[in-house]
């Protein structure tokens, strides 16, 4: 973006870029220094590593290559006054860039797929959460997709079997939540009080919250997938379960996340 904005001032003056990324080596450096030497070009860096900062200025030098750093002062200039040093790793602000879009995809994959929804390609979900209502579907949802997963959650209904498109997942990629009834008696008992509009016949009763707890048990059970009590635990706590428990069953991680 800079070399473009630069050459703009140079309408007369046709010139070919050729973007060369991923250079890591000094053996790269040497390569590419030895190619534009050969062609008459000048080469517009942006190296966070010292050392090849000073390998492409003396190659440069011995070649009759023009150089131009153009991370380096920005980065002595916050060295100075920052008082620290850089990381010096080469490809860490792609790296981050690529994380970001990753973390941006995950997220919406799990919104449309939240509560049921997107049921015609649940099977791209490298995490399926199964559980009745108010057991920390959505919240445990959404921080995992923060941290690069994509995840499908579904509400389970007393009397209702699983829909087809959730058996035919792979069940070790499948985590099911539960949570002691008297418990989940509570949970929504606060949620019946802050909406007392709606239409919640049985949903605080407790000999009705323990048959659909059983119920979900017994449909995890013939699913054979791994179940996480989530009673008393933090949306945090729960997700660092899953992502273990993911771990373990599909050799699946997101980098520093788990």
């Amino acid at each position: 973006m800079i070399v473009n904005a630069a050459l703009s001032q140079f309408k007369s003056t046709e010139v070919i870029l050729k973007t060369i990324s991923d250079v890591l080596t000094i053996e790269q450096i040497e390569e590419i220094v030895h190619w534009a030497a050969g062609v008459n070009g000048i080469i517009i860096y942006t190296m966070v590593s010292p050392e090849f900062r000073r390998k492409i200025t003396e190659l440069g030098r011995l070649n009759g290559v023009p150089t131009v750093d153009i991370l380096g002062p920005v980065l002595i200039r916050l060295t100075d006054m920052l008082e620290i040093s850089p990381l010096a790793q080469p490809g860490l602000f792609r790296q981050l860039d690529d994380d970001y879009y990753m973390r941006i995809e995950a997220v919406d994959f799990t919104i449309k797929h939240d509560d049921g929804l997107g049921l015609k390609n649940l099977d791209q979900a490298e995490i399926v959460i199964l559980g009745v209502s108010r057991t920390t579907k959505t919240p445990v949802s959404i921080y995992l997709s923060y941290r690069g997963w994509k995840v499908g959650n579904i509400p389970l209904i007393y009397g209702r079997e699983l829909q087809p498109e959730v058996t035919k997942i792979n069940p070790k990629k499948v985590i099911a939540l539960t949570v002691k009834p008297e418990v989940l008696l509570l949970i929504r008992r606060e949620r019946e009080r802050r909406y007392k509009d709606l239409d919640l016949v049985g949903y605080t009763n407790v000999r009705e919250i323990e048959r659909e707890v059983n119920f979900a048990l017994d449909l995890y059970k013939k699913l054979g997938c791994q179940v996480v009590d989530v009673t008393h635990k933090s949306i945090e706590e729960t997700s660092t379960e899953i992502m273990r428990l993911i771990y373990q069953n599909m050799g699946s991680k997101k980098g520093m996340y788990v």
